[in-house]
């Protein structure tokens, strides 16, 4: 608990009132009475089995003829859950087509996005029609790799120091044993951090078209058991990930390098454009960039930038990607200039997209049809999409910029949200 003394005595206030400190205690006390029976873990998906899930609860039947009775290609889920109780439905608008002229993806692309945030759409879409009429944007694909970092315990560090010098000299054979694990990951760089007796690697791999976190777990657990059994140093411990390689929350190291896919995105919109389809001048949206960006540093963000993880999170839901990677793929730099010509540059640069087009909820029916309508789906993808979703981002921080720069952000809200109709409006 953090906070000013004041505002620290008026949060414990409110839970005195209705309590002493001795019930407080006791309320908060460990308690094993009645512990719930927890059914062992099945990876088994059939409506049956959720049927008997259900019948261990009570009171719950509208529930489970929400989520279980009316869901449909339950089999397809086999290998992607474990206790499977129904599947959750949500609505999918779409923005664009977005046109982009990239190094991997060159076209045309209607984006599905998962939502149900009102006005998020709305305004990707805006931003997608502002780039095609500045005839799309130019994105490309810097660099990736997708890393594995385990830590080895010694029991002192020149026993450590011995350990690096004999380990990264056998790059070759971990190698060679880490991509015999898998058809389409590469170890391509290993990389070594030796803080006293710990030593922590870097395996960096690419992996194909898949997003790739079980596949360098896989790999790099198949190298650790060789290091451990090979080393002339014998580690005391080994964890195949140290939380040094990123996974799933936002670092440093891979906002400075890379994990995942590395993308840019820029267009150029001309002050017609900007006048017609936003309703601002390229200077307005400088000086608010420039506020926003000062604001981001003031708060300590890992980058700078409007809203990522808005449109990445809708176009992961519905594309099957792993959303909780939006922790890390969300950050980055958008940058926005006014040309003398009454233009506006604007670009974002994103370090961690972590993408796939093969494997894990890809191949679901609702993911794998949002992908096969983006073009998408399959073999020869995961670049293409990585760059895809650079322009989607472009488009979003382009319409929330202009909003917040002409003062139509809380309007639009307050009209598409409360469009809906509700019993108790």
């Amino acid at each position: 608990m953090t906070g000013k003394r004041g505002l620290t005595m008026q949060h414990m206030a409110t839970f005195l009132k209705t309590m002493s400190e001795e019930q407080l205690a006791r309320r908060l006390a460990p308690d094993f009475g009645n512990l719930p029976k927890m059914e062992r873990v099945s990876a088994k998906v059939s409506r049956e089995r959720a049927r008997q899930r259900w019948a261990a609860l009570t009171d719950f039947a509208t529930q489970a003829e929400i989520l279980l009775e009316k869901a449909s290609d339950i089999e397809a889920y086999q290998g992607n859950i474990e206790n499977f109780i129904g599947e959750l439905r949500m609505p999918i608008g779409l923005a664009g087509p977005l046109r982009v002229n990239g190094l991997a993806a060159k076209g045309d692309y209607p984006l599905p996005l998962a939502t149900t945030e009102a006005a998020l759409v709305a305004s990707y879409h805006r931003g997608c029609h502002v780039i095609n009429e500045s005839g799309g944007c130019t994105t490309l694909l810097l660099s990736e790799n997708v890393s594995r970092a385990p830590a080895f315990l010694f029991s002192t560090s020149a026993n450590a120091a011995r350990f690096v010098i004999w380990v990264m000299a056998r790059f070759e054979e971990l190698k060679q044993i880490a991509e015999s694990t898998t058809a389409h990951g590469k170890l391509i760089d290993l990389g070594c951090i030796l803080e006293g007796n710990h030593v922590y690697l870097n395996f960096e791999y690419i992996t194909g078209d898949a997003s790739g976190q079980n596949m360098v777990t896989i790999a790099t657990q198949a190298a650790c058991d060789w290091i451990m059994q090979e080393s002339p140093v014998p580690p005391q411990q080994c964890y195949v990930e140290s939380n040094l390689s990123g996974d799933k929350k936002a670092s440093a190291k891979s906002f400075t390098t890379v994990r995942g896919k590395k993308v840019t995105a820029e267009v150029r919109v001309s002050a017609e454009v900007l006048e017609k389809l936003l309703h601002v001048t390229a200077r307005e949206m400088e000086e608010y960039w420039r506020v926003s960006a000062i604001g981001g540093v003031l708060s300590g963000t890992m980058g700078v930038h409007g809203h990522f993880a808005n449109g990445l999170a809708a176009l992961y839901l519905a594309t099957g990607q792993d959303v909780a990677c939006v922790a890390e793929s969300a950050t980055g730099v958008t940058r926005f200039e006014a040309r003398d010509d009454g233009s506006l540059y604007a670009v974002v640069t994103l370090p961690g997209i972590m993408v796939g087009t093969v494997g894990g909820g890809t191949g679901l029916p609702t993911q794998r049809a949002c992908l096969e309508l983006m073009g998408l789906h399959g073999s020869g993808q995961a670049r293409a999409l990585a760059e895809v979703c650079a322009g989607l981002l472009l488009a979003g921080e382009l319409s929330i910029i202009a909003a917040m720069s002409a003062g139509h952000f809380a309007r639009a809200h307050h009209k598409l949200a409360r469009s809906k109709k509700t019993n108790d409006s």
